[in-house]
């Protein structure tokens, strides 16, 4: 890369980042840690809840602003884990850790990029803000931050997409279905079997076919993920549970798709969120500007990020594989970390964006 020290700064950072647990909701240690070494590499930031936040020395009014940002917490670690999540291991050129790949690597290299950039004369405003609470959609991450910050007009979002650009991600729509019976013995085939009437109404969903296919991201997507029913193999269950997890694209709107697929079923479906929407950048941004000025790859994301929380245009890039994420034994590539620095201070030297 061009400049090893930036490396070794974002290796000890992201090091560091992993010793601390830090799930969604819990992030409090970790916000802690990155604080102080914000602080300590002359950067002076600031806590809305446990989200990190921090302008650039350059910043000035009558700007626009680009936000920078990745996120603080971790999924839970996997039984199947070989190594301790919590313990960074660099080895045969990785960095093994929880949470290395998603999205420490992304975290790490936007940080020094960001230090980078600090006292930078930019013909935008630099915002750095490392949320919290992204892996569950939790109220206290990034919405919390841009209720308060409101002078945001951009982003990059930083997640493992082997630095390609995405100019789009698919929505997340999730729903509980919950089937009712009459509880009975089974031997004298008596009651009304839930299971039976819940795998009607998943029958139902898989067959399901949503007409408007999006030239942007293609048809909605949709699979049964859980079915939970029966406590012992002599009673006839009477409730049986099952959750439907749906990516829908631009098309429609979450409510749109719920209701659609509650005409066809016999039992409630509940949304447990009807905000995480589709996103996609708008033809002509900027930010699609510089993407094709530095010839980056570009495509459609089929998973979600911050991004869906964030009312402004943006493009998901960083470090790492998306097929890593959330696995046993998480790892990133060294050279993967330094491909995400020099990318992103590649991205900003050349990003365009003027009053």
């Amino acid at each position: 890369m061009k400049n090893d020290s930036l490396l070794q700064q974002a290796l000890a950072l992201l090091k560091g980042k992993i010793a601390i647990p830090a799930y969604s909701g819990s992030e409090e240690a970790a916000a802690d840690y990155l604080s102080a070494q914000l602080s300590a590499a002359g950067i002076a930031p600031f806590r809305i809840g446990n989200n990190i936040c921090a302008y650039s020395k350059k910043n000035s009014a009558g700007k626009k602003t680009l936000l920078l940002n990745s996120h603080i917490d971790t999924v839970e670690a996997a039984g199947s884990y070989t190594l301790n999540p919590f313990e960074p291991v660099e080895k045969d050129g990785k960095l093994f850790g929880l949470g290395s790949n998603d999205a420490g690597a992304s975290l790490a290299a936007l940080v020094v990029s960001f230090i980078y950039f600090n006292t930078v004369e930019l013909p935008f405003n630099l915002l750095l803000v490392l949320s919290c609470e992204e892996e569950n959609s939790g109220a206290a991450g990034i919405r919390m931050v841009t209720r308060e910050l409101t002078d945001i007009d951009c982003a990059i979002i930083g997640e493992p997409t082997s630095m390609q650009a995405a100019t789009g991600e698919r929505g997340l729509l999730v729903l509980d279905g919950t089937a009712y019976g009459t509880q009975g013995h089974a031997a004298r085939d008596e009651g009304v079997n839930a299971i039976y009437g819940a795998l009607d109404d998943i029958a139902c969903i898989r067959n399901y076919t949503f007409d408007r296919v999006s030239p942007l991201m293609g048809a909605v997507r949709k699979s049964i993920t859980v079915i939970n029913g029966g406590s012992q193999h002599n009673v006839v269950p009477d409730i049986c549970r099952f959750v439907v997890d749906i990516r829908p694209n631009e098309c429609y709107t979450n409510r749109e798709i719920l209701e659609q697929l509650q005409a066809g079923v016999k039992n409630e479906l509940k949304a447990r969120s009807l905000d995480n929407r589709c996103s996609f950048t708008p033809a002509g941004h900027p930010l699609l500007q510089c993407i094709e000025r530095l010839s980056i790859p570009a495509y459609i994301s089929p998973t979600t990020s911050d991004w869906m929380r964030l009312d402004i245009p943006a493009i998901k890039m960083g470090p790492g594989n998306s097929a890593r994420s959330h696995t046993a034994d998480e790892f990133v590539y060294l050279h993967e970390i330094a491909q995400g620095i020099d990318g992103y201070i590649n991205f900003i030297s050349n990003f365009r964006y003027e009053a």
